[in-house]
């Protein structure tokens, strides 16, 4: 494993990282909400990338991790932030791997620097989830909380701590939506979703490839396969995504 590094951003914040040199085009692994860089699939795409002899960076957004800040003090601006700050660190275009929210962040920075992006990998990709998915799903109850404490709790299933979301997650959201503007995708892209998501249902995803627009997409369907898409069968699909996109 490559030791890891410390980037500071131009907000300030301090970001943790492991890269490791190869060729070109580099991975760029993105996280999900509340993830670290010591998940399932960065790990394991990590491997991957050292066997193939291809560049690999993977990072902890601020308030994940081991990178500084709150969590509660962040949102989506915040963390597209942090994105293109580690996105500096590479050289040459690389193929962005996002999961879940990092399926959103990865899609922003497309949008914004697609000279950048040679290839795009979403996995349960969860564009626009605070406006689409959070806000309409928030109970009476939920919406007095936020209202009063600009925050509310959420158990989660992924940890023993509840998940928070906050007004500033939504507000920040709303600055970034990808779903409510023309989204050109120029480079390979593809899509990956379990059926048996609950988090991020396969509507979204066939939401995402009707929206999107660009000359080579697809959208696989992993019949059974939940939110975490961590087995050992898609870990290798994520592997032949990126091999796919890169060639």
């Amino acid at each position: 494993m490559t030791p890891c590094q410390r980037l500071t951003t131009a907000q300030g914040r301090s970001l943790a990282y492991h890269q490791s040199a190869g060729a070109g085009p580099g991975i760029v692994f993105l996280g999900g909400y509340r993830s670290d860089m010591g998940g399932t699939k960065a790990l394991a795409l990590e491997a991957w990338a050292l066997a193939q002899g291809r560049a690999f960076l993977r990072f902890d957004y601020a308030g994940h991790g081991q990178s500084s800040g709150r969590f509660e003090d962040l949102g989506i601006a915040d963390w597209i932030e942090d994105a293109r700050a580690a996105l500096s660190l590479t050289e040459g275009r690389q193929v962005l791997v996002g999961s879940s929210m990092g399926g959103w962040i990865a899609l922003a920075l497309a949008r914004a620097l697609p000279e950048r992006i040679a290839g795009l990998i979403g996995i349960a990709a969860a564009p626009d989830f605070t406006e689409d998915s959070l806000l309409p799903s928030l109970t009476a109850d939920e919406r007095a909380v936020m209202d009063l404490q600009g925050r509310i709790e959420r158990p989660s299933a992924y940890a023993a701590e509840p998940y928070v979301f906050t007004r500033k997650l939504i507000e920040q959201g709303r600055q970034h939506l990808i779903l409510r503007s023309p989204l050109r995708l120029p480079f390979p892209t593809r899509f990956l979703q379990g059926t048996a998501d609950e988090d991020v249902l396969p509507s979204v995803a066939l939401r995402l490839l009707d929206h999107a627009e660009g000359p080579d997409i697809r959208l696989t369907l992993v019949q059974g396969a939940d939110h975490r898409f961590s087995t050992p069968a898609c870990l290798r699909l994520i592997e032949t995504s990126v091999a796919e996109v890169s060639a």
